[in-house]
């Protein structure tokens, strides 16, 4: 398997989020294929945490593309991201669900389960995945089909239809 690139995340982040279909997260010696993303582009993109400009917590997100964004909701649940496009402009894709090997789906089917499960929190935040010998993404050679749906957990710009769904299961 090839391990993702610069090349790869920066990007247009819809279609990013789409090719993440069928890659392979590595973290900590686990491997997931991704099965489920959201795109999250700008400070126009009333959902996006840069909707409000450039703060401490989306700093990251106007950095280079191929780093980890890693955040807490609600005080408990931590949700991965991984930062596209060109430097400046805040951009990534969330990653909304994932398959393994062996785990039950439904351990698996929301950003806060995948993170948990994986052991993701916000120490990870700011991982550079073109460099971590400990946290990156690989390409798999599968081209998954899919379905595009709107965004869901928002309030806000929940008409765009920026939510990926794989058809794919790894039994």
């Amino acid at each position: 398997m090839r391990r993702l690139d610069l090349s790869f995340f920066n990007r247009p982040t819809l279609l990013v989020a789409q090719e993440l279909l069928g890659k392979e997260i590595f973290f900590k010696a686990q491997k997931a294929i991704i099965t489920e993303t959201e795109a999250y582009i700008g400070e126009d993109d009333p959902a996006c945490h840069a909707a409000k400009g450039k703060t401490k917590r989306t700093a990251i997100m106007y950095g280079r593309a191929g780093f980890s964004y890693v955040y807490l909701i609600y005080g408990m649940y931590h949700c991965l991201n991984f930062v596209t496009e060109d430097e400046g402009f805040p951009a990534a894709v969330l990653i909304r669900a994932v398959q393994m090997k062996g785990v039950p789906k439904q351990k698996l089917n929301g950003p806060g389960k995948l993170c948990r499960f994986l052991g993701i929190t916000t120490e990870h935040n700011g991982i550079d995945l073109l460099a971590s010998d400990d946290f990156y993404v690989s390409d798999t050679g599968l081209c998954l089909p899919f379905t595009a749906t709107p965004r869901i957990g928002i309030s806000a710009g929940q008409e765009k239809e920026w939510r990926f769904l794989a058809q794919f299961s790894i039994e």
